[in-house]
């Protein structure tokens, strides 16, 4: 009996299980998120994959081909965003109206920056809701609804691996697989 209790003990200390990537201390902190998104709208249905570099001052967000290629690349700092796409670039104040233009729907890139990490935007009131375990299950800001599905962890600070933006019969969602905080 001794021995299988200590064999046990061994193996279990063996045993490795994957970390969990907690919150970044600061609303403004550094981030890369390797993922999906789909938008769904009446009429038509796109998807990608992405690559969201952020920082306090810049969001480099890369659309990504089935194959890995990018087919768009948005770049956001305080003088404007750009969007690079077939070779030819296009410059607007913000993503929203950037995004609706060029690809017929809208990356709310703005407020994005802080839902993907389960916290409202400082800019404008918000209503929410928690789980069981006071995560965030549903944000309510900018005219958007942003429901929490999955986590990367049962704690209160993990962060979001799935989410989903509805507004005016356009869904956006947001599929995380991998998460880098600095």
């Amino acid at each position: 009996m001794r021995r299988i209790v200590l064999l046990s003990l061994l193996l279990s200390a063996c045993a490795t299980t994957p970390p969990v990537v907690q919150r970044p201390a600061a609303d403004e902190a550094p981030f890369t998120i390797n993922g999906r998104i789909a938008i769904i709208q009446p009429e038509r249905r796109d998807s990608a994959g992405l690559r969201w570099t952020h920082d306090a001052a810049t969001d480099e967000v890369l659309l990504l081909a089935p194959l890995g290629q990018v087919f768009a690349r948005i770049t956001s700092d305080v003088q404007g965003v750009t969007l690079e796409a077939d070779g030819e670039k296009h410059m607007a104040p913000d993503a929203e109206t950037l995004t609706q233009d060029l690809l017929g729907w809208q990356l709310p890139l703005s407020g994005l920056r802080y839902w993907v990490a389960a916290l409202p935007a400082p800019d404008g009131e918000y209503r929410s809701e928690q789980d069981e375990t006071g995560r965030l299950s549903v944000l309510y800001q900018q005219g958007w609804t942003i429901r929490y599905t999955r986590y990367a962890g049962e704690g209160r600070d993990a962060l979001p691996l799935r989410l989903s933006l509805q507004r005016e019969g356009m869904e956006v969602r947001v599929l995380i697989d991998e998460w880098e905080t600095r």
